[in-house]
């Protein structure tokens, strides 16, 4: 299953202008929020989530939080997807694939999982 997103970069950036913080950490855990150096890579890690539920065919919310979905960063600084324990058994995911850019004022982000 493969899926895609794409988020406004200012879109992210007003809308932690206007929230501060409360807003990375609806969406962001502790261990993300510490690759987060400028507004790019939270918009990156919305589309990235929001990629990740389109490619189990969910959306989030109920059954997928943004806390299902780990965004983390291999040696090579690439960007990982993990899904919960209980997404990865509910939905047979062997293993998943994500990538992630940024241009023209939007992030954009693609998600590839085998299914088991």
């Amino acid at each position: 299953m493969i899926g895609i997103d794409i988020v406004s970069i200012d879109r992210i950036k007003k809308m932690h202008e206007k929230f501060g913080d409360k807003f990375y950490n609806r969406f962001l855990d502790e261990e993300e929020k510490e690759f987060v150096k400028k507004v790019e890579t939270a918009a990156g890690f919305w589309a990235a989530k929001e990629a990740a539920s389109k490619a189990i065919g969910v959306e989030i919310g109920e059954i997928c939080g943004f806390y299902d979905i780990k965004i983390k960063k291999d040696k090579k600084n690439a960007p990982k997807i993990k899904y919960s324990k209980f997404l990865r058994k509910k939905f047979k995911i062997k293993k998943s694939h994500l990538s992630i850019t940024h241009d023209g004022g939007f992030a954009i982000a693609v998600v590839a999982n085998k299914i088991k």
